[in-house]
């Protein structure tokens, strides 16, 4: 499991690497790793706005949004397989919708009915 480093020293070795030191150079004095280094001012770098990205509170949120979009689309899926091996000897629960019922009591067609 990877090393949790405090806020403080995470802190102080971007402001090294900001001051003009190289990351390998910063990252060798702190006896660090590189990469964990480069992390750390890439997060340093989204944090002051230099680069456009996703905040990290809006990307748990759109993560957790695409997650339930996938799982609703699994169920629709589902749904139409079922519908699929029962046919049309399934009773729907609701039949049809109001508005469709009134329009065509009235003599009106359906958008969908009414495109070519």
């Amino acid at each position: 499991m990877p090393r949790k480093y405090p806020d403080e020293f995470r802190a102080r070795a971007v402001a090294l690497v900001r001051s003009g030191q190289t990351v390998t150079k910063t990252a060798e004095d702190l006896e660090n790793t590189d990469s964990c280094l480069y992390g750390w001012v890439k997060q340093d770098w989204m944090d002051r706005g230099e680069i456009e990205v996703v905040a990290r509170a809006e990307s748990r949120e759109l993560r957790k949004a695409k997650r339930r979009a996938q799982g609703l689309e699994d169920e629709v899926e589902t749904l139409r397989r079922a519908n699929a091996l029962l046919g049309s000897s399934v009773q729907r629960p609701k039949g049809t919708t109001r508005r469709s019922t009134l329009l065509l009591t009235l003599g009106c067609r359906s958008r969908s009915a009414a495109k070519p």
